[in-house]
């Protein structure tokens, strides 16, 4: 398909999306879509759901999430308005209880189908196919890292088990996902744990030149051009010289998108509103114009690449 084509259809799509209507059906079959290929990995999604909303216990909602919700937000936090929209098939976006007690669920079905197998296993593989990248190219252990965007913990206990004798810091704009994120830390095993910070990742609060690595695990995606270009900026900021920036992301030069056949590529334009910026954006000129050194970048699958990029010593 030429670039004419393309540019066409996209054209087609976001129109398409412009009528409520259809974006709403839109975000339907998508989440439908999910449910039904979480289910045919052995993903039972309503059943897991149920499990921890109740946390363990019957099938309402138990209070105790409000509850170290409200000891975990910041109060005084003034969410920005690009994060005040509907994303990945909630009409709350992020900032709600159904997306939050989700994450793990839909992340096994998202990632099902980047291996051969299609199983469960493959959120858990994409996250040590990350792993691998950042000990082959990184010499020197880091000693304190923050993860942006750290959702509901999947990156960052990753990184934990990676660096066991870290200090980690999660840092997530959503509170609902942040508290199940700390929740989750209760069933993990090692000798040290992450920290939790309500904040978000162009603003994160941490002092200056404080931190030896910033990771950013499918973040930049969900980021409209100016707030991405905000955190490149703070991760240069909080890093010391010599410092590492690390992305995991969707690689838009990925054959696979380029082939998705138009419907496909409109369900998922429905569930990610800042899609088109993100493809759009050079990351790698963005980051030397953050002031990071030339990044490197390695296909760690068919859809994701690794960006690493180091702050001058």
């Amino acid at each position: 398909m030429n670039a004419i084509a393309t540019r066409s259809i996209n054209r087609l799509i976001n129109g398409a999306l412009a009528v409520k209507p259809l974006a709403h059906f839109a975000r339907d079959r998508a989440r439908n879509m999910m449910i039904k290929r979480a289910e045919s990995i052995g993903v039972y999604w309503l059943d897991e759901v149920a499990q921890l909303r109740s946390r363990g216990g019957n099938a309402d909602f138990n209070p105790i999430w409000e509850q170290e919700r409200a000891e975990i937000c910041d109060r005084t936090l003034t969410y920005p308005d690009y994060y005040l929209t509907s994303f990945h098939a909630y009409d709350e976006g992020n900032l709600g209880w159904d997306p939050a007690l989700e994450a793990t669920v839909a992340a096994k079905a998202v990632h099902a189908r980047l291996w051969p197998e299609g199983d469960a296993r493959g959120d858990i593989r994409l996250r040590q196919s990350y792993m691998d990248v950042l000990l082959d190219q990184i010499a020197s252990a880091p000693e304190t890292i923050v993860d942006f965007g750290c959702s509901t913990g999947l990156s960052t206990f990753a990184l934990q088990a990676t660096y066991p004798d870290a200090q980690i810091t999660g840092v997530e704009l959503s509170d609902y996902f942040l508290t199940v994120a700390r929740y989750q830390t209760a069933s993990r095993q090692g000798k040290a744990f992450p920290n939790w910070i309500h904040a978000a990742a162009e603003r994160t609060g941490l002092d200056a030149q404080s931190v030896d690595l910033v990771s950013a695990s499918l973040l930049f995606h969900e980021l409209p051009t100016a707030a991405a270009l905000e955190v490149l900026r703070e991760a240069h900021r909080i890093l010391r010289p010599g410092g590492h920036f690390t992305i995991l992301e969707m690689n838009p030069q990925s054959e696979v998108y380029k082939k998705l056949p138009a419907y496909v590529l409109t369900l998922l334009k429905s569930t990610e509103p800042y899609l088109d910026q993100y493809f759009s954006l050079d990351l790698h000129g963005a980051l030397m114009a953050a002031g990071f050194c030339q990044p490197s970048q390695t296909i760690n699958t068919s859809r994701h690449r690794v960006v690493i990029a180091q702050k001058p010593s």
